[in-house]
């Protein structure tokens, strides 16, 4: 059994029941009886009228019985390792006292500063043995392509 809508109310209108309209512009409506129709031709808006199914949607009437309130899921946390840092050293971490921590953080960064100086100096140390070997006479110039690794230039031979 086919129902169709009512185009204002919103109603069910069942087989052998209702008035179809067709505008101007061939658009179809269907009104369950003369009451629809005549507010539909005069314009009248169905949120406005109390008995309409716009209305009552509008204005959260009727849905209570209908439909119960949806559970919303709560979300669960969970703890997850990180890469270099198992779930207990992490919980560790997290538990130490403000002073451990920031003797942990001054040390570290004690130890980088360290590691930066050992580096540098051995780059100066490098530079100056370069420049001492510049100096005696033995010019050891590397171009750019040989220090990459690339195969030396071929003298070229005089011919005879």
């Amino acid at each position: 059994m086919r129902t169709y809508d009512d185009s204002f109310s919103g109603q069910k209108i069942y087989p052998g029941k209702g008035k179809l309209y067709v505008r101007g512009d061939s658009k179809i409506f269907r009104f369950q009886n003369g009451k629809t129709e005549s507010l539909f031709l005069q314009r009248k808006n169905p949120r406005k009228i109390s008995w309409t199914t716009l209305y009552r949607r509008q204005h959260k009437k009727g849905i209570s019985e209908e439909v119960a309130k949806k559970r919303t899921r709560r979300t669960v946390k969970h703890q997850r390792a990180i890469v270099g840092a198992s779930l207990d050293v992490i919980k560790e971490r997290r538990n130490q006292r403000p002073e451990a921590r920031s003797a942990a953080r001054a040390a570290a960064l004690k130890e980088g500063k360290e590691k930066k100086i050992a580096a540098e100096s051995k780059k100066k140390a490098e530079k100056a043995k370069a420049a001492a070997s510049a100096a005696r006479g033995q010019v050891n110039k590397v171009s750019k392509q040989g220090a990459k690794g690339a195969a030396p230039k071929v003298q070229a031979s005089a011919r005879r």
